[in-house]
């Protein structure tokens, strides 16, 4: 039997700081613990299933394993766990590497995968049956489920526990030959079937499965139990620190005894934290597999999706939730974190980060009648208002320009500070404009606005004093770019879309999740965007760009509202 390589130790630093804002982390403080007394290194894993996208969640437990590592000078393995070749896809061994290398971080040499080690687990079980610590159980799993007991009532041992090392070996060896037919046989570990803890009664180790694996092809018949390999491929690697979410937890007591079975000269040790759960979201990758399953959302990379494709594609910053994951902080205790914290940390990342341009998403023509055809104005407009000497681009106005419908008020309401029959407002970094008449359709529908502009309030302030409190965002309909927007929300209605177990949770979903507008008015500086660029669309939003997008036709997808808009309505302030 080969035996498991531990890595040399790494020498580590003492912990720093914590920040202020981070509300703790007793696992730092459990291992800048054992550095001061004495703890050689650090080796951490990130062991995700490739059975799908990882999402937000994940990005907590891949920002706390690889930033502990890098905090005390040790390493991280980024680890497939690829025991369960019914469901694992290459796609997804592809997606996870990209997210994680988006996220900023970089794993050592190469990734791992528990297939690596399909032969060493092999002759580690046979290991076990050759001690009397393991057996070929040749009942069915339901079978074996209905013996297993309860927590008030016993296991029942199988009439096969008995059987001679001799004769297990002889079945283990046949199973691995494909000599049985799916579900024939199993092995389990014999351990105790009346234990208080119904995980160490003879928990299964290996199935009969005739799966094409993504890796090993059809090399193997028999496949390990994610219990078997996670606790064995850690060893062999050498982790330290093999940090898992709560529901591990009553995992942990098999996840020693298997390698203290096999007297492996490394021990890794098995910490707990308790997972993210988000208000508004599923966190689930089963029912996110549903949701693209069932054509609830146009794929895994959707971006009202909460994997991390989906939200890069809406336009997310890895700054944004790497801030969000140290501000929600480790703790053992479950909770429900409000999404408003997560969009909190993106629009302070997008504020500080973003460009200001404009855009017009539901337009109104305005004809400036005191400006002769092909006349244009060019005026300079800063990319950041509170840095006017860093960055600009040129705007143009010309005789026909759109602004928002909603800019627009024919009878207006007191202290209407917008565009109204005889009423001026200030086009942003260019002009005052007075509205001088309206057009509309056969149905009464305003289609086209008459103005005038003052050409004396170039940059927007008038010669004469008169003060103008309204300033709206405008685009030239000469220059203008035709774009696509779509303006994605949360995407249920309500806050546990899992509350209720009887009620299906698909039908919480939001239908205004996504609204599409075909063809927007934005402003010619955006014609060089590039997928996932974003900017501040002023008075509008955050955005960013789609890969969808076509030369000379960008898709802009929105992130987020300049205002919570949620909070807003439950009477919670704007949480800007």
């Amino acid at each position: 039997m080969s035996s498991p390589v531990t890595p040399p130790a790494t020498p580590v630093a003492a912990a720093t700081d914590r920040p202020a804002d981070n509300p703790g982390n007793f696992i730092e403080d459990r291992i800048a613990a054992e550095v001061a007394a004495g703890k050689a290194r650090v080796h951490t894993r990130f062991p995700p299933e490739p059975n799908g996208y990882l999402h937000i969640g994940h990005a907590k437990s891949i920002c706390l394993n690889f930033g502990l590592a890098k905090k005390f000078g040790g390493k991280t393995n980024l680890r497939f766990d690829d025991t369960n070749p019914e469901t694992e896809e290459t796609l997804f061994v592809q997606s996870i590497e990209e997210d994680v290398r988006w996220l900023g971080f970089a794993w050592d040499n190469h990734a791992y995968y528990a297939s690596d080690y399909f032969e060493q687990l092999y002759e580690f079980a046979v290991a076990l049956i050759k001690k009397g610590k393991a057996y070929v159980d040749s009942r069915s799993l339901d079978e074996i489920r209905a013996t297993r007991g309860d927590f008030y009532k016993p296991g029942e041992d199988s009439p096969h526990r008995g059987r001679s090392v001799e004769e297990n070996l002889e079945l283990f060896g046949r199973m691995r030959a494909g000599e049985f037919p799916d579900g024939a046989h199993v092995l389990r570990a014999k351990i105790d079937m009346a234990s208080s803890d119904v995980k160490l009664r003879d928990p299964v180790m290996y199935r009969i499965r005739r799966a094409h694996h993504h890796r090993t092809g059809d090399a193997w018949c028999i496949y390990p139990m994610y219990d078997w390999a996670h606790g064995q491929s850690d060893a062999i690697e050498g982790i330290t620190h093999s940090i898992c979410t709560l529901e591990f937890v009553n995992h942990r007591p098999l996840y020693h005894w298997f390698i203290e079975a096999l007297d492996l000269p490394h021990h890794p040790e098995q910490i707990e934290f308790a997972r993210l759960n988000l208000t508004y979201t599923v966190l689930s990758k089963r029912k996110l597999q549903e949701l693209v399953l069932g054509k609830h959302v146009a794929g895994w990379d959707d971006p009202r999706m909460p994997t991390l494709a989906g939200l890069r594609r809406r336009g997310y910053t890895k700054e944004a939730i790497q801030a969000f994951c140290d501000r929600v902080g480790v703790s053992t205790r479950d909770s429900v974190v409000d999404v408003s914290l997560l969009e909190h940390a993106l629009r302070e990342d997008l504020n500080a980060t973003s460009p200001r341009v404009m855009a017009v998403l539901r337009p109104l023509k305005v004809v400036i009648e005191n400006m002769a055809e092909g006349e244009e104005q060019v005026f300079d407009a800063p990319y950041d208002p509170e840095k006017p000497d860093g960055p600009s681009r040129k705007v143009y106005l010309s005789r026909e320009v759109w602004i928002e419908r909603e800019d627009f008020a024919e009878v207006p309401a007191k202290k209407w500070f917008r565009l109204a029959p005889g009423q001026e407002v200030r086009l942003r970094y260019a002009c005052l404009l007075r509205c001088t008449g309206v057009i509309k359709d056969e149905h009464g529908v305003v289609t086209e606005l008459r103005c005038t502009w003052d050409p004396a309030s170039r940059g927007g302030s008038a010669p004469d004093g008169r003060k103008v409190k309204g300033t709206i965002h405008w685009v030239s309909a000469k220059r203008a770019l035709m774009a696509e927007v779509r303006l994605y929300d949360r995407l249920f209605k309500v806050e546990n879309p899992l509350k209720d177990k009887d009620v299906d949770y698909t039908t919480h979903l939001n239908p205004g999740s996504l609204e599409v507008l075909p063809a927007c008015p934005v402003e010619p500086s955006l014609a060089g965007a590039q997928p996932f660029d974003r900017v501040q669309f002023e008075r509008v939003g955050y955005f960013a760009v789609d890969p969808d997008s076509k030369p000379g036709r960008p898709v802009f997808n929105r992130t987020i509202g300049l205002r919570d808009s949620w909070a807003a309505l439950a009477g919670k302030g704007d949480g800007a």
